[in-house]
């Protein structure tokens, strides 16, 4: 059984940092790629952070330069650094599994075949 578990997330000023952790089991996560998305109520999901098997990373314009995705490999975790965070970086975020396949789309993150359960941050003064 495939789970995605989300941690780290919480209220932080604009300008800080954050780290969010989404521990993976149920399946070889090493062959999988792993990304993370978030969303606020009433607008669609936003894909931000994502890597392939092979460690590459791809990034929303958004946050481009602010965050930064990893993996371990021998944790089965996924990190989303998130740095210089602002106020619209508000949201709930998700963790996402999906097979490798082609050329990875952080776009296309919000519709891969495994999420977690989301772990909110809110950016506020």
């Amino acid at each position: 059984q495939v789970q995605l578990v989300e941690s780290g997330g919480g209220s932080v000023q604009p300008g800080g940092s954050l780290r969010l952790s989404c521990r993976a089991s149920g399946f070889p996560y090493s062959n999988f790629c792993m990304a993370w998305f978030r969303q606020t109520p009433g607008k669609e999901p936003e894909g931000v952070a994502a890597m392939d098997i092979e460690g590459i990373a791809t990034y929303s314009d958004s946050v481009k330069g602010r965050f930064t995705i990893s993996r371990d490999n021998r944790e089965n975790t996924v990190y989303l650094q998130m740095n210089s965070v602002k106020p619209e970086d508000t949201a709930m975020y998700y963790c996402a599994a999906e097979r490798p396949g082609t050329i990875v789309k952080v776009e296309q993150v919000p519709v891969w075949g495994y999420r977690g359960q989301g772990t909110q941050v809110n950016v506020s003064a």
